[in-house]
C-alpha cells in the first residue's frame, strides 16, 4: 500500500521538517513535493517527486531547466497547474543565480569571468558564444553573444567579435563559451579559434586575454592552460 504524506510522523513530512530544520534538510524528492503540495487519491505527492526526477535520471537534477510543461503533465498526478508550479520555481532560482553574478563588476581572473557568465550558459543545450568586454580598469561594461551554435560548435567570425568591442569602445576583451556537454575541455576548433582572434586582436589593438570555456559548474581557462601567449 501506498505510503501517504499524511500518515508519516509529523517530524517526517516535508513541510514541517523545512519549517523545523530549513530547506537544506530536505532531498530533491521531499523540496519537490512541497512545491506539488499534494498527491493523488492513489499516488502520493513523495512518489509523483520521484517520478519526476526518474523522468531527468539522465541529465541530473538541471534537466529541470529545459522539461516542458508539456511533458512534465504527462506524468501521473501532474496537472498543468503544478508543471506551471515547477516552471515558476526554476526560473525563479535561475534569476536569482543570475542577479546574484551580476554583482561581480571587476575581472581580477578567469573565476570571476566563470562566475559571471556561469549563471546564463550552464544549462544552454546550444553551443552560445560571447565575449566579456572590459575598460582600461578591467570592469565589465558588457557581455554581447556573437554567435549560437549546434550542440557541438559555435560558428564565430572575427568581424562580428570585433563589431561588438569596437560598438562599446572596450580596451579589451575575454572571449567565453560553453560546452553543452558539461565537459570544459578546449577543443581543437575552441584552441584555433581563440589564435585566429588573439592575432586578430592585436591587429585592432583590442587584446584577446583570455578564452574561458564553461562545463556544468566548472570552467577552464585557455591561458592557465598556456593556449594564450
Amino acid at each position: 500500500m501506498e505510503t501517504m504524506v499524511r500518515d508519516l510522523p509529523p517530524e517526517e513530512r516535508p513541510r514541517e521538517k523545512l519549517l523545523a530544520y530549513g530547506p537544506g534538510a530536505l532531498s530533491n524528492v521531499e523540496l519537490l513535493a512541497i512545491l506539488l503540495r499534494s498527491g493523488t487519491h492513489k499516488k502520493s505527492v513523495l512518489r509523483i517527486a520521484e517520478e519526476i526526477l526518474a523522468h531527468i535520471k539522465e541529465q541530473g537534477l538541471s534537466g529541470m531547466v529545459h522539461i516542458s510543461v508539456a511533458e512534465l503533465a504527462k506524468i501521473d498526478g501532474i496537472g498543468k497547474v503544478k508543471a506551471a508550479t515547477l516552471q515558476a520555481a526554476i526560473e525563479l532560482g535561475r534569476r536569482l543565480a543570475v542577479q546574484s553574478a551580476e554583482k561581480i563588476q571587476t575581472v581580477h581572473g578567469p573565476e570571476d569571468v566563470a562566475h559571471f557568465a556561469m549563471p546564463r550558459y550552464r544549462f544552454e543545450q546550444k553551443e552560445h558564444f560571447a565575449v566579456m568586454l572590459l575598460n582600461t580598469k578591467n570592469n565589465i561594461i558588457g557581455m554581447p553573444e556573437v554567435s549560437v551554435g549546434s550542440l557541438s560548435a559555435s560558428i564565430v567570425h572575427p568581424r562580428e567579435v570585433f563589431r561588438a568591442a569596437i560598438d562599446h569602445a572596450a580596451a579589451a576583451m575575454i572571449l567565453l563559451h560553453n560546452h553543452p556537454s558539461g565537459d570544459p575541455t578546449p577543443s581543437r576548433e575552441d584552441i584555433a579559434v581563440t589564435e585566429r582572434l588573439v592575432q586578430a586582436g592585436r591587429i585592432m589593438d583590442i587584446p584577446v586575454l583570455d578564452h574561458v570555456v564553461l562545463g556544468n559548474g566548472r570552467f577552464v581557462s585557455l591561458k592557465e592552460k598556456g593556449l594564450i601567449s
